[in-house]
């Protein structure tokens, strides 16, 4: 990001410079380097200190954030903040732009019960089964047989090392109540 940096009746020394782009970096963070360039004034006052800030984003938008403090950093605090909020109101604005375009995509549809109307038919979504991390499980040599009679403990899958064949398999209680074995190949 190109930063314009201008003082108006205060010097710019290295530790302001540094506050300044410490408070911009949090913001080019938040808006995910769409910032092309910020011109930011510091003025002293009679009362304090002043920043305005002018941040030029991507797609001709402008943010401008003016702030007033004792100190450069609670000035340039208070002017961050207010940029922050638009920027916030402005991704929250581009991002439901892309969500209203993707609920104008055509679903995809299960298939239809045939005494459905069509249109009610089309408006039914696939639901995506859930993923859930169970728990971990370290990989042992053993017999198909063996792997059998643990799942009979009360596990839902076994993976072990198959003695014979020296493959990863796996022994699971189909629905219908029988073990099932899946081999993998070299």
């Amino acid at each position: 990001m190109r930063l314009e940096l201008t003082g108006r009746q205060i010097d710019i020394t290295a530790g302001t410079r540094r506050i300044i782009d410490t408070k911009l970096a949090k913001l080019e963070r938040f808006m995910n380097d769409a910032a092309v360039s910020a011109q930011v004034v510091i003025t002293r006052e009679k009362t304090g200190h002043r920043a305005d800030v002018t941040l030029h984003a991507r797609g001709e938008r402008f943010l401008h954030g003016d702030g007033r403090g004792e100190s450069v950093a609670t000035a340039m605090a208070e002017a961050v903040d207010k940029i922050a909020q638009q920027a916030h109101k402005l991704k929250g604005k581009l991002e439901g732009r892309k969500r209203k375009a993707a609920k104008d995509a055509p679903l995809p549809i299960e298939v239809a019960d045939p005494e459905l109307p069509r249109a009610a038919a089309s408006r039914t979504r696939v639901k995506m089964p859930r993923i859930f991390k169970a728990k971990r499980q370290t990989i042992r040599t053993m017999t198909v047989s063996e792997a059998a009679s643990q799942l009979d403990g009360g596990e839902g899958v076994v993976l072990f090392l198959d003695a014979e064949t020296e493959r990863i398999a796996v022994v699971y209680r189909a629905p219908g109540g029988d073990l099932t074995l899946i081999e993998t190949k070299p």
